[in-house]
């Protein structure tokens, strides 16, 4: 200890401390985290996985149930338009017009579909479709189902009135 007194010691011994915390901050760091990023993505993978395939599953049922309920609509549409002038032909009609449209908007996406021509009432015609949805998760069974009806379309002559 020679020359540096009390006050000398201190400083010497507070560098000392100071470097070798510093030197204990700096190996620590280095070695606590190398392995957390990949533990981060061990564990956050299937969760975003999930996430996207959910999106994905969710797309494709509701794009299956717009193009079933365009089916039917487009079929009621056919059905009320000539099921007055050709009371035995609407429902070939209609079915035709059911069947073009899921083939033009959605072969693939609306599976199976179970096409049922509807009559509740004398004057009211309309269209039912049930049909498999393509699924991205195995094990569910998704389905949609869509149906559009109205009223026969009647063209009466004018009385001159």
């Amino acid at each position: 200890m020679r020359g540096y007194g009390v006050t000398g010691l201190l400083v010497g011994v507070g560098r000392g401390i100071r470097r070798r915390v510093a030197m204990t901050r700096e190996a620590a760091s280095t070695r606590g985290d190398s392995g957390m990023t990949a533990i981060e993505f061990v564990l956050l993978t299937p969760v975003l996985f999930f996430m996207i395939f959910a999106t994905v599953q969710f797309a494709l049922y509701f794009f299956a149930d717009h193009v079933a309920q365009a089916a039917a609509q487009a079929g009621a549409r056919k059905a009320r338009a000539t099921a007055d002038e050709h009371p035995g032909e609407w429902r070939g009609e209609a079915r035709g017009v059911v069947d073009t449209y899921i083939r033009q908007l959605g072969p693939q996406l609306v599976l199976a579909p179970n096409v049922s021509l509807l009559q509740p009432e004398q004057n009211t015609v309309g269209v039912e479709i049930t049909a498999r949805v393509p699924t991205v998760f195995p094990g569910l069974d998704l389905t949609v189902h869509a149906q559009s009806s109205g009223p026969v379309e009647r063209f009466v002559r004018d009385g001159g009135n």
